[in-house]
């Protein structure tokens, strides 16, 4: 996916729990771990981790028992139907109007119920025995999990044909596409996969972010009957969703305000919430869980990190309102919250005007057209991206040096240069994975049970680059890509590079953060003029780096849980070739049915063109004007020039709290205040009131008052609300919602007010 709904923010972008202690010392505000309590049903504080490697060997189980097979008919099938409803559903949330992320934890969840129930009810005699070898074990699941994952996103590819069909009337060979997301979802793969030594292996790389899942996993599978009753409110919330969804959509955000004053403009944009582009939903409450835990599960994020998310939130609202109603950049002569390029009269802008045959800009009918305009709060998004980048490179070397320094110790260009001379050529290597590829100190505890297996070798990650870059080569130039092959070189080279770093510190801190303006900018500037192929640029140069994150992710998790690596090879592999597939039915399907509301700038509460818009408009604003809009002199100059102010940005709380450490400026996490003070700018906006509620009753009340109770039961029931919520997503977006042909609407009362936003709010758009 190009981008949340947070903005900048996705489930890898803010720092997760990298202790699940009952204690609030898990997390110092830093990025780095200073004590976690061993025993999570006692409310002492003995027994503390200090580290990384007292972390994944005591809040995650070091145990392995290889007589575990998951090689088993159940793996497979259960695999393959979650990565059906995976890619499926996620394709489904890209053209929502708040993107949601398909949930491990809730993968998951539904990945053991039906194994338990294949288990449970599936005879173990004669032929059926192959069916049900015996009962279900954390390797299946965990091999289930991870074929779902790699195929439970929506491909950035998608989003490339998307734009061709909505805006450019291009309709490319169904094989050529296909082809297309194959390519662009495996390079990455590829690239990732053979940075395992570096990225991988090393006790400093945490991945904090898996930590839930495995602890969920422990949990399921040791717990016996007293786990499965956890799972309770799974089914619970999973009819709860009918009523927010399609019954009573009011429930998606309850605005007082908007209820009392209907009428006014103002009140609209400030506290209306509920539909795509309203407004800042300021004190509506939801009661939707799908967008409350929207891009991040608000009950899995330590409390220090919320605060400078709310900050952030604060500070946004803030900033848009100055913004609009000083008409900055114009901001009154168009929507408040909008993805789209405009006329000057704010009408909505035809870039096919300015396109010649070549779909490149000509200089002649750019004149006759003008320059494109953004809203306003959209450009607050775009500067407050770029000073989040630029701060998260200071923030964490003033922070976090010496983690900073331990793991790029890995990547000097000895390592590199040991890396490469292990090298295994071998296609089939029978014997186990090489304790060389990381030094006997250093070597994570879990990675040491792995040993025992055979690896899946260095050459099957070079294989699928190979394969991957061949065939986006003869892509390019049979789509008209406009992207030359120095281009596309180019990229992939920005995207090893990126790799390299950022998904080191991913894995170290729990902090992903998003390149794709930085890539966007660079494309423009290399490629002035050609808005497709900066599309192509970024596809390449930006999602590289996303799905080389998200295999090593998958990888980790198969670390944690003992999964041998070519179990979790040929998961990855089947799991993103089947979602590229569905990915691609789906985009034709949805667009083919809801195409006016996706070209539409608010969309419905139920179908959104956001992103696509937002694609679009980057495209055209950096591949095509870049020189235009964002050079020296011209209307959004500053825009670029956040990255160079972002970089100064944590220096001052930095030297604050270096002389005067009583003031705890350490609480403050500088780039996630800077990523979030764009936070607001697309989407459905009425759950923030409620999403803050529910991470303060979970990570302080809870966590301080009951702690044994939260150790317990917090994680599983966050992955059960996850589970429920999507299940009755996927379910309502075929039955009733028009995924796959006619909508069958709830007939129209107050609380589903269906001729304008369901929050009775007055309908700007």
């Amino acid at each position: 996916m190009s981008l949340t709904a947070a903005g900048a923010i996705s489930e890898h972008t803010v720092p997760s729990e990298k202790a699940f202690s009952t204690d609030d010392k898990s997390f110092d505000g830093k990025g780095d771990v200073e004590t976690a309590t061993v025993d999570a049903d006692s409310d002492s504080e003995e027994g503390v981790l200090s580290n990384e490697r007292d972390i994944a060997t005591h809040v995650i189980s070091v145990d392995d028992d290889p007589s575990l097979n998951p090689w088993t008919f159940r793996a497979f099938f259960i695999g393959l139907g979650l990565s059906t409803f995976g890619g499926v559903l996620a394709e489904i949330y890209y053209f929502k109007p708040q993107t949601v992320l398909v949930s491990l934890m809730f993968i998951a969840v539904v990945s053991y119920i039906l194994g338990v129930f294949m288990e449970t009810f599936i005879p173990r005699r004669g032929l059926l025995r192959y069916l049900n070898p015996g009962p279900f074990n954390k390797k299946e699941n965990a091999f289930i999990v991870i074929m779902a994952s790699a195929s439970a996103n929506s491909a950035l590819g998608t989003e490339v044909l998307a734009v061709q069909r909505l805006y450019y009337n291009i309709t490319p060979n169904a094989g050529a596409s296909v082809f297309l997301l194959f390519s662009s979802q495996l390079l990455g793969y590829g690239i990732g996969g053979m940075m395992r030594s570096i990225l991988l292996y090393p006790s400093k790389m945490l991945y904090p972010g898996v930590l839930p899942l495995l602890s969920m996993f422990d949990a399921l599978f040791e717990g016996g009957m007293a786990a499965r009753r956890k799972l309770r409110v799974f089914y619970i919330y999973l009819f709860w969703e009918l009523f927010p969804e399609w019954i009573f959509p009011l429930l998606t955000g309850l605005s007082i305000m908007c209820l009392a004053v209907p009428n006014n403009a103002a009140v609209s944009r400030v506290f209306g919430g509920t539909n795509g582009n309203e407004g800042l939903g300021l004190l509506s409450f939801c009661f939707d869980w799908q967008y409350i835990s929207s891009g991040v599960n608000p009950m899995t994020i330590p409390l220090k990190a919320q605060f400078s998310n709310f900050l952030g939130y604060l500070l946004c609202m803030v900033v848009f309102v100055a913004v609009y109603y000083n008409n900055i950049w114009k901001a009154q002569n168009f929507p408040f919250l909008s993805q789209l390029l405009f006329y000057e009269n704010g009408t909505q802008y035809d870039q096919t005007l300015i396109l010649n045959a070549n779909y490149e800009v000509d200089p002649t009918l750019l004149a006759e057209q003008g320059v494109p305009y953004y809203s306003s709060t959209w450009i607050v998004y775009l500067l407050s991206s770029n000073l989040g980048l630029a701060a998260t490179f200071t923030h964490l070397l003033l922070w976090n040096w010496d983690d900073m320094r331990s793991a790029w110790s890995w990547m000097t260009l000895s390592s590199i240069k040991k890396t490469w001379a292990n090298f295994d050529w071998k296609f089939w290597q029978a014997d186990g994975m090489r304790t060389q590829d990381v030094d006997d100190e250093d070597i994570d505890p879990h990675y040491k049970q792995m040993l025992k297996y055979p690896d899946a070798p260095n050459s099957w990650y070079f294989v699928v680059f190979l394969v991957a870059f061949v065939i986006s080569l003869v892509v390019l130039y049979k789509t008209n890509s406009t992207l030359p092959w120095w281009g596309f070189l180019i990229s992939l080279l920005l995207a090893t590079v990126s790799i390299l770093f950022f998904c080191a510190l991913a894995a170290i801190t729990g902090l992903m953060f998003i390149i794709q303006p930085f890539v966007q900018m660079i494309g423009g500037y290399l490629h002035k003029g050609l808005p497709v192929a900066n599309m192509y640029f970024v596809l390449y140069g930006y999602n590289s780096v996303t799905q080389a994150n998200l295999l090593l992710r998958d990888l980790k998790i198969a670390q944690y849980a003992k999964l041998p690596p070519r179990a979790a090879f040929t998961a990855q592999i089947l799991g993103t070739l089947l979602g590229a597939i569905l990915n691609f039915i789906m985009m034709n399907s949805i667009i083919d049915n809801q195409r006016e509301i996706l070209l539409s700038v608010q969309g419905t509460n139920i179908w959104s063109g956001q992103q696509p818009q937002m694609y679009n408009s980057q495209a055209i604003a950096w591949g095509g004007l870049s020189n235009e809009l964002f050079s020296a002199g011209q209307r959004y100059q500053w825009v670029p020039w956040a990255y160079v102010i972002g970089l100064f940005i944590p220096v001052p709380f930095w030297v604050i709290h270096r002389y005067w450490p009583k003031l705890r400026a350490d609480y403050l996490y500088t780039p996630i205040i800077a990523y979030f003070i764009g936070w607001l700018c697309v989407g459905i906006n009425s759950s923030i009131l409620s999403y803050f509620s529910v991470a303060f009753v979970s990570q302080w009340w809870l966590r301080r008052r009951y702690p044994r109770w939260f150790a317990k039961y917090n994680y599983i029931i966050a992955a059960a609300l996850d589970g429920g919520t999507q299940v009755m997503v996927f379910i309502l977006s075929f039955a009733v919602q028009g995924a796959g042909g006619t909508s069958h609407l709830f007939p129209a009362w107050w609380g589903a007010n269906q001729g304008g936003n369901y929050d009775h709010c007055l309908y700007l758009n």
